[in-house]
């Protein structure tokens, strides 16, 4: 996937070769010894992508990711001819270039042509599902939500928005559960997986979602942090609710609503500190543990690749702020490092702080103890350390066991908890305090 997709402005996928790298995974599946005792497929999809394809369902156009930011000039267009108010609490989602609308004014805008050519805007996991199927399937509900296209009351794509997009509701997918199954593939797809022809395919839901209830947050009182090459921060409530505008509200199903908020950057702050600084990586995670918060002496907004919550400024950019003649690189990791973690805890604060610990997990926090030390200092609460490798796709398993099996969900066991060192609060609301002057100084909010 990473070899597809440039994290870039222009991030877009080819879908028929994406497709085809997914059947191969799957055909390696096949191959192993359990294969036959196989009871039911799931799948979880990197959400926010858009494709359109034609009568037949073929692609006539690439995907784009949540990552491209082609469209944010379409996005200020259009925030300043709705209310992002009202769109916010209808859809849960920001007006911003990850999202739908702002995606197909942009192609509409760029590229008539293309765009009329479009039957239907549908995303990967569905398209995939309807070329294994050979027929119409839908798109999920916790898919749907991740589009900014949803109204998450009524469970239908948003009047408002069609409206104003100037689209029928026949140009996007029918919506459904996740739990709307379907067996019998087509007959090409039935030969080449003859163990998967009976077996009920489950609709896809979104990796946040998934990755979520695999971490064992599927209750208000659990939520859960996710860093990798980026961040987010996420709980499920059964009700609605009104939503703060610095966060997102999408869908695990019908039931149960997903609130959080995320940000770009996370990992791949990191890793272009170590390239950029030189960094030697042996010896890194021990000199960051010996160093108080804040010793650096620096200011950064880490925002490289834009922002996303809680303001969702695609014009944002990184900056590190108070360089001296003695700074070292090892100043600007950690700096990077807290800043990060400084803006997840404003995320937090949006939540309203749910829950007397955070579940935590991804690759950053699992492969550097000083990251997660970093933050659970910032966020002035405990970590638990997840001890599962692979959480969304046991979130996949877990939902299709729910309605499959009847199993309840269960959570995953704790390899550690990390704590936030003591006497460091007014430490950490210092600099919390000045990492919002800056981003106020150079955006005014």
């Amino acid at each position: 996937m990473r070899q597809l997709i440039r994290f870039s402005r222009h991030a877009a996928a080819d879908a028929e070769h994406l497709r085809k790298l997914t059947e191969q995974c799957i055909d390696q599946i096949l191959t192993h010894p359990a294969a036959a005792d196989i009871a039911a497929v799931g799948m979880a999809t990197f959400v926010g992508n858009l494709l359109g394809v034609d009568a037949e369902g073929a692609p006539v156009t690439p995907i784009l990711t949540y990552a491209d930011m082609r469209s944010a000039p379409d996005a200020e267009t259009l925030a300043q001819s709705v209310s992002m108010q009202a769109a916010h609490a209808r859809t849960g989602c920001r007006i911003h270039p990850a999202y739908h609308p702002a995606k197909l004014a942009w192609m509409r805008r760029t590229n008539p042509d293309q765009f009329a050519r479009a039957a239907q805007w549908t995303d990967f996991a569905t398209y995939c599902y309807r070329v294994w199927f050979g027929r119409d399937v839908p798109c999920s509900y916790s898919i749907a939500s991740w589009s900014g296209l949803l109204n998450r009351e009524s469970l239908t794509w948003d009047t408002a928005w069609l409206e104003t997009l100037g689209l029928e509701a026949s140009a996007l997918p029918r919506l459904a559960d996740y739990d709307e199954v379907y067996c019998g593939l087509s007959s090409a797809y039935a030969a080449r997986w003859p163990n998967l022809n009976s077996v009920p395919f489950y609709l896809a839901v979104g990796d946040g979602a998934a990755a979520n209830i695999g971490s064992g947050g599927s209750t208000p009182e659990h939520p859960v942090l996710t860093v990798g090459t980026t961040a987010a921060l996420r709980v499920v409530t059964p009700e609605p609710g009104r939503v703060p505008l610095g966060l997102w509200a999408y869908r695990i199903d019908a039931k149960r609503h997903l609130i959080g908020g995320a940000t770009s950057e996370g990992g791949s702050v990191y890793a272009w500190a170590t390239a950029a600084l030189k960094l030697d990586s042996a010896g890194l995670d021990n000199a960051l543990l010996a160093r108080s918060p804040g010793s650096h002496g620096l200011t950064v907004l880490p925002l490289f690749a834009g922002e996303r919550s809680p303001n969702y400024r695609a014009d944002a950019t990184g900056t590190i702020h108070g360089l001296r003649l003695d700074t070292a690189p090892l100043d600007i990791l950690h700096a990077l490092i807290e800043a990060v973690a400084l803006r997840l805890r404003v995320i937090f604060d949006l939540m309203g702080r749910p829950g007397e610990f955070v579940l935590a997990g991804g690759g950053a926090l699992s492969q550097s103890p000083a990251w997660t030390q970093i933050t659970a200092d910032a966020l002035g609460i405990p970590l638990y350390l997840v001890d599962q490798a692979e959480p969304t796709g046991r979130g996949v398993a877990l939902l299709c066991g729910l309605t499959h099996n009847g199993d309840p969900i269960d959570a995953p066991s704790v390899r550690a908890i990390i704590r936030p060192r003591p006497g460091i609060a007014d430490t950490v609301a210092a600099l919390l305090d000045r990492q919002k002057t800056l981003y106020a100084a150079l955006y005014g909010e």
